[in-house]
């Protein structure tokens, strides 16, 4: 067993875990945070992507061990319970960018990934390719481009980016 010490969601986490234990299954099976999701274990589909130190990551193919000592952010971080959502939430949720909602944890936590390293003004083009590791099962891809896009706008205003 490996002791790891990180922050979640930005509370204070110590654990002891097999070496081998992903990021995704700690998160779920650990600290009982379901929202981020697993659809493949290889690292095509994009439903666990968490922030890793503000980062997105893929948290199916990262150790639990790999967090060691830094900070990770899951959908479930994203707004306090009984707070408004956070801009990208709140724009997927405007502009119907999800359907059956299992891609929906890992794109938000993409797109809010998108918006800090490409800015507010996203054009349909960027977006899409910036998306090229998120699948998505039920929808065309136009509604989550548009919540994306609007997210992008939303979080220039916000405080909660």
């Amino acid at each position: 067993m490996a002791k790891i010490s990180l922050i979640v969601n930005g509370n204070p986490v110590t654990a002891n875990v097999d070496p081998r234990t992903l990021l995704v299954q700690f998160l779920r099976e650990n600290l009982h945070l379901t929202g981020t999701h697993v659809g493949c274990d290889t690292s095509q589909c994009g439903a666990c992507v968490v922030h890793l130190d503000g980062k997105a990551v893929k948290s199916c193919t990262t150790l639990a061990v790999m967090a060691d000592g830094h900070e990770v952010k899951t959908i479930e971080g994203l707004a306090a319970d009984g707070a408004p959502l956070h801009p990208m939430q709140e724009a997927f949720r405007e502009h119907h960018g999800l359907q059956c909602g299992f891609c929906t944890p890992g794109m938000i936590m993409t797109a809010i990934d998108i918006v800090h390293r490409k800015g507010h003004e996203l054009d349909d083009h960027t977006i899409r390719e910036e998306l090229e590791g998120n699948l998505c099962r039920c929808t065309g891809y136009q509604n989550i481009v548009t919540s994306i896009s609007a997210g992008a706008k939303a979080m220039a205003k916000s405080d909660l980016a």
